[in-house]
């Protein structure tokens, strides 16, 4: 089996049956990557596997087989960073990472959202501490910002 994790590739010498999410932050150390519920329904584990927003708790490490996946540490949007940061996006830190990476696939595929859309984008990850709004404000603050640079 071979796997590319943020542009490495990886040869796991561990079951297939092991949760993609275990691998990544028992095995390569990438613990950016939270685990919340372990169900699926928080997002806290949200990772990019061949370009799209996925949890990894409910992910094996079989199934990533010949695939790309992205983290945390390996989600390049700069842009996105700073939104967060100036606006007050992240409050304990816990939800940030899954927030970001379904924020960057989301805004790959809508660069110009309404606020709705933003909503329902980050719909599948759950935060305890900011109520959203300063989390939307981050992501149509990075939409407007990538409009600028183009």
């Amino acid at each position: 089996m071979k796997i590319k994790v943020n542009n490495i590739l990886y040869e796991p010498k561990v079951s297939g049956s092991m949760r993609l999410l275990d691998y990544l932050r028992n095995e390569l150390k990438l613990t950016g990557t939270k685990e919340g519920c372990g169900e699926g329904e928080c997002g806290a584990c949200t990772i990019l596997l061949n370009g799209k927003p996925v949890n990894s708790c409910l992910i094996l490490l079989g199934q990533c087989d010949e695939k790309e996946i992205i983290t945390i540490e390996g989600l390049n949007e700069p842009e996105l960073t700073k939104s967060f940061e100036e606006v007050g996006a992240v409050q304990c830190g816990f939800c940030t990472p899954g927030m970001m990476i379904s924020s960057s696939a989301f805004l790959e595929e809508n660069p110009s959202p309404t606020k709705e859309e933003v909503k329902t984008c980050i719909s599948g990850n759950l935060c305890r501490c900011t109520g959203y709004k300063k989390i939307e404000e981050a992501i149509m603050l990075t939409a407007d910002k990538k409009k600028l640079v183009k």
